[in-house]
């Protein structure tokens, strides 16, 4: 006779096991409460028998007075030993569910930037809140909530197996007594329920900004900083949590012991009838009380299925995430690049994203210190250009050098470390002035950072805000003029001293006067770095070193504006579109 085989488990439900596998204490020491909840749960239906017989059949006097207390013991007994299992089988499942929501969040900051140009924001935002709370629903409400169900349902069945083994196998379908919430309890979870919506919408908008702001967030180094800003913001919840698990805890076996002691009064009140001749009740009312008892757990195994398969698809969209590898792989034994002024050569390098190449055979040589301008029409490929510099892609041939050495053989934290950004929309998270201008410094001094404001010609409105270096600026900003958020950047940039600076449009959205600020400021940044500086207007890079015309990935021409001009080439066409004719020399 062939032998059925068991199916496999998946890798993936594996690991699902191996997270409750590393708290199996906890789960152990619930699993005893959950026995002891379905031993008193049995017991008291059991206590119907002996109560009918010793009370209204024999009209003991004396057990008329022990059974009651015998039942509120029971209860008693039960309400703490369910107040113990709901508490500690929810804490796993809420302490699994924070080490995965943890565990996706620090996952995705190690991921490459081509990635979050694939993926919605919104979508990734919803498989770490929504699908890691499905999740949990699978873990606090079904498998976990199942365990306790499963002993109960054993208890009571051998109850009734005992009593009567024959009506048993037909009495397993019964009107459910339906419990009434006490008003207190709904009001305390209603007030936490509140807090912990709040806080999920704080956590959200860190996500946001966190995803969206993730070049910034990479290019600084910063993704230590975040895994710990996201810690903290997600333990909040997981307080707000357990504090609703407390308060629900505690209504349940509160509502129960109430039952029991209304049990216990109708047994004292009802054997007073019997012994006074008026009632008689047997072992079948033990056993229906038994019956009674299990239809609840019996009706919650029954809906266990669809929580666990909606619990399973989030696990699949979760594991998705978990599973994608960054193509941005670091060497065994990298190269740490010093912190001084370096030369940087593109040596035949060719980009594409998928399909589409960007970049074709680019051969440039850019000393130290000196400011290359980079420009052409949108999509001619400068950004591709320049977001190779610090790996947030590969090349697809050839090589990027600093000072000789392919910056794929180096460490990425170091060679992160030495480029400062300023991008065209000014990237600022929802903390104080001081918190966003050291953000690439975090141990910055005051002086230091009083310093890189004045250099960024910020110095001057940040004290007209309410609390000067102290103020909140709002959720990218949202408290401050374009030209204001720029500086900002700008003083970021300057507090980390990198030798490499990358300005990518840093003007293009800023009005006339913002401009004349924002130019100042990046003249104090610009000196003595390596720049490459992409931009749009053309006027606003006489001051380069060197104009790299970029046209559909390809270098078409180079060299000073002058020269440029006189060539009467591509950069002329440029130069000439933005200026009228007349304006041409």
């Amino acid at each position: 006779m062939k032998r059925t085989k068991l199916p496999k488990l998946t890798g993936r439900q594996k690991e699902l096991l191996a997270l409750i596998k590393d708290r199996w204490v906890k789960l152990a020491v619930a699993a005893g409460c959950s026995a002891v909840v379905a031993g008193m749960t049995a017991a008291t239906a059991y206590l119907v028998k002996p109560a009918v017989e010793n009370i209204f059949e024999q009209k003991d006097s004396r057990m008329l007075i022990v059974i009651p207390f015998v039942v509120i013991a029971v209860f008693l007994v039960k309400g703490l030993a369910a107040y113990g299992s709901v508490y500690l089988l929810d804490y796993v499942g809420q302490d699994i569910i924070m080490g995965l929501r943890n565990r996706l969040y620090n996952h995705m900051q190690h991921l490459p930037l081509a990635f979050f140009q694939r993926e919605k924001t919104g979508d990734l935002m919803s498989r770490i809140t929504n699908d890691v709370n499905i999740i949990n629903t699978m873990f606090t409400s079904a498998i976990t909530g199942s365990i306790r169900d499963c002993f109960t349902i054993i208890g009571l069945g051998s109850v009734t197996f005992y009593l009567i083994p024959k009506m048993a196998i037909y009495a397993f379908v019964i009107i459910p007594i339906a419990g009434i919430p006490i008003f207190y309890f709904g009001r305390k979870i209603r007030r936490v329920r509140l807090g912990a919506q709040e806080a999920w919408a704080d956590i959200n908008a860190f996500l946001h900004e966190s995803l969206v702001g993730t070049k910034i967030v990479k290019a600084f180094n910063m993704e230590d900083h975040e895994k710990k800003r996201f810690a903290n913001k997600s333990r909040k919840i997981f307080r707000l949590e357990l504090k609703e698990t407390r308060v629900k805890a505690l209504s349940s076996p509160f509502m129960e012991f109430l039952g029991g002691l209304g049990i216990a009064f109708i047994i004292w009140y009802g054997g007073k009838q019997v012994i006074a001749g008026t009632y008689s009740f047997g072992t079948f009312t033990s056993f229906l009380t038994a019956v009674g008892l299990m239809y609840q757990p019996l009706k919650k195994l029954s809906r266990l299925n669809n929580a666990v398969q909606r619990g399973m698809a989030a696990v699949e969209r979760i594991f998705d995430i978990l599973e994608r590898k960054t193509d941005i792989i670091e060497t065994a034994a990298p190269v740490i690049i010093r912190r001084e002024p370096h030369r940087i050569n593109f040596e035949n390098v060719s980009f594409k994203y998928d399909k589409d190449s960007v970049l074709k055979n680019i051969n440039l040589n850019v000393e130290a210190g000196e400011i290359v301008a980079l420009v052409g029409m949108s999509g001619g490929g400068k950004t591709s250009l320049v977001n190779l510099i610090p790996r947030f892609f590969d090349v697809t041939q050839g090589a990027v050098l600093i000072d000789d050495v392919d910056i794929r053989n180096t460490s990425i934290a170091s060679l992160r470390s030495l480029i400062a950004i300023v991008t065209q929309e000014p990237i600022l998270f929802n903390d104080t002035v001081r918190y966003n201008i050291a953000y690439g410094n975090p141990n910055a001094s005051e002086q230091k950072i009083i310093e890189a404001a004045e250099a960024a010609y910020a110095y001057d409105f940040i004290k007209r805000l309410p609390h000067g270096f102290d103020t909140p600026i709002g959720e990218l900003g949202g408290h401050l003029s374009g030209g204001q958020k720029q500086r900002l950047c700008i003083a970021r940039a300057l507090l980390k001293d990198a030798p490499i600076l990358i300005l990518d449009e840093a003007t293009s959205s800023l009005d006339s006067e913002s401009e004349t600020l924002v130019q100042k400021a990046l003249e104090n940044l610009m000196e003595g770095r390596t720049t490459f500086v992409i931009a749009h207007r053309l006027s606003t890079i006489g001051y380069a070193d060197r104009i790299v015309v970029i046209t559909d990935g390809q270098i078409v021409e180079e060299g000073r504006h002058e020269r440029l001009l006189a060539r009467r080439g591509q950069y002329y066409k440029l130069y000439q579109m933005q200026l009228a004719d007349n304006q041409v020399p």
